[in-house]
């Protein structure tokens, strides 16, 4: 008879890609919807721009630009599609009819709400503090409790907020630099369903299950995780104004590491408490070790004229960094489980205009190609059903009075065609199930925000 504990690896396996596989919409799980007017353009030229508070983000040697007090508040609705279609998935453990994953198809994406907040004040002429929050990672992905993939995803949540205050130091009319630290806090809320049919056929044979009524996949039990975390990075950029009509930036975000800590809870059905009996599958705490990577940005901005700009942006997100990840429970009785990820850096182009068509409105546009850090379908899963996405991008600003402007951003994500092919990694081979098919994936954000000169 096969062990408990190596019998039950395949859990972590199962929850280990909760942790952090969460949007669709920008680098692997990363948020770039940090600013309104940068929607505009999807985020082309954003190190060099400089021309709100937001660029205590983005570039915190841009703050100098900004004269007086400054405040900035933004609100993004974030609407990811992501329709499942099944094409063969299976299990290793025959059902009825064969050895298909039973469930039905659905539509993991749920609408987001994400804000920031951003302040700029000059200490003196060369010197100027910024302050700024925002989420720079996360999203929300929510199947129902019956669909195919329940075994590998139902619930993801994961929330990040950063809080970042910052200086630059302005050392003539062409050059300022700037720093930041950050400091980063993350809420995970993961769930998923647990086969205990199959752990059941797996451990105790047929016979015995077909006894106490217990079957693959007619006999479902529930994960759930939560866990949090606040942990430390920094930021730095620098501004060069090549003349009165062009200027350049680079700015550069560091990794952050997070140790997760938190509670692993699970719901065991009746006829499946056969499975604690070795210790497993009770109420225990959690580990998980998460880094999120670092980026550089390098951005150009040019006037034309004095009513029509162009920019463009290059980042490089550090992706390598997730190779795996690793979980470890309290409870010795579920063992530490490793799921290779094997993701790439990537990088992300944009290009963009602007026109002041008079003395209150500023119009905007945007294009933007957004690589996506998973290798392939096979280390694609049901919480990020992402792929290289493209940018189509609209805005504008408009002046209510002297002192407050309105900002409001529009972008469409094309999304290539998404295939997943995804196994779990278990060290029980009859528990790796496969989740194969296409997915149907498209964004649309709304981006609005207000602009306050003290």
């Amino acid at each position: 008879m096969v062990k408990y504990p190596a019998l039950l690896s395949f859990l972590p396996a199962i929850l280990i890609n909760l942790l952090i596989i969460n949007s669709s919409h920008a680098a692997g799980f990363a948020l770039i919807e940090n600013s309104a007017s940068g929607m505009g353009t999807a985020f082309a030229g954003g190190s060099a721009i400089a021309d709100d508070a937001s660029t205590v983000y983005f570039n915190p040697a841009g703050i100098v630009r900004l004269s007086g007090e400054q405040a900035v508040a933004a609100s993004h609705i974030i609407i990811p599609q992501a329709k499942f279609k099944n094409q063969g998935s299976t299990a290793v453990l025959p059902v009825p009819g064969g050895s298909a994953l039973s469930g039905d198809n659905d539509d993991g994406g749920r609408n987001a709400f994400v804000v920031n907040f951003y302040y700029t004040r000059p200490i003196d002429d060369k010197l100027t503090f910024g302050f700024g929050v925002n989420t720079p990672f996360g999203l929300e992905t929510t199947y129902d409790d019956d669909w195919v993939g329940r075994y590998h995803a139902v619930e993801s949540n994961l929330l990040t907020l950063n809080f970042n205050p910052s200086v630059a130091f302005k050392f003539n009319d062409k050059f300022s630099a700037g720093f930041g630290l950050s400091g980063q806090y993350v809420d995970v809320t993961l769930s998923s369903a647990i086969d205990f049919g199959s752990i059941c056929f797996a451990a105790l044979g047929p016979a015995t299950c077909t006894t106490i009524n217990v079957a693959p996949q007619q006999t479902d039990g529930f994960a759930k995780l939560t866990g949090t975390d606040f942990s430390f990075g920094w930021n730095a950029g620098v501004l060069f104004q090549l003349n009165n009509s062009t200027r350049f930036g680079v700015a550069y975000r560091s990794q952050i590491h997070h140790t997760v800590n938190g509670d692993a809870n699970f719901t065991v059905p009746g006829a499946a408490t056969f499975a604690t009996n070795g210790g497993a599958f009770v109420d225990t705490g959690l580990t998980a070790k998460i880094t999120l990577p670092q980026t550089v940005s390098v951005s150009g901005f040019h006037e034309i004229n004095k009513d029509i700009a162009v920019m463009a942006d290059i980042t490089w997100t550090g992706w390598n960094s997730f190779q795996e990840l690793r979980i470890q429970y309290d409870n010795t009785a579920q063992p530490d489980s490793v799921t290779t990820e094997d993701w790439n850096n990537v990088f992300r182009y944009a290009i963009g205009a602007q026109y002041h068509l008079d003395e209150k409105w500023l119009l905007r546009a945007g294009l933007a190609y957004d690589e996506s850090p998973i290798p392939s379908a096979e280390r694609r899963t049901p919480r990020l059903p992402g792929n290289d996405r493209k940018w189509l991008s609209f805005g504008f600003s408009y002046s209510l009075m002297e002192k407050l402007k309105l900002d409001v951003g529009y972008s469409h994500l094309f999304v290539s065609d998404v295939k997943i092919n995804n196994t779990f990694e278990s060290s029980v081979p009859t528990l790796e199930a496969t989740l194969t098919g296409e997915y149907e994936a498209s964004v649309d954000i709304l981006s609005a925000q207000l602009e306050y000169k003290f």
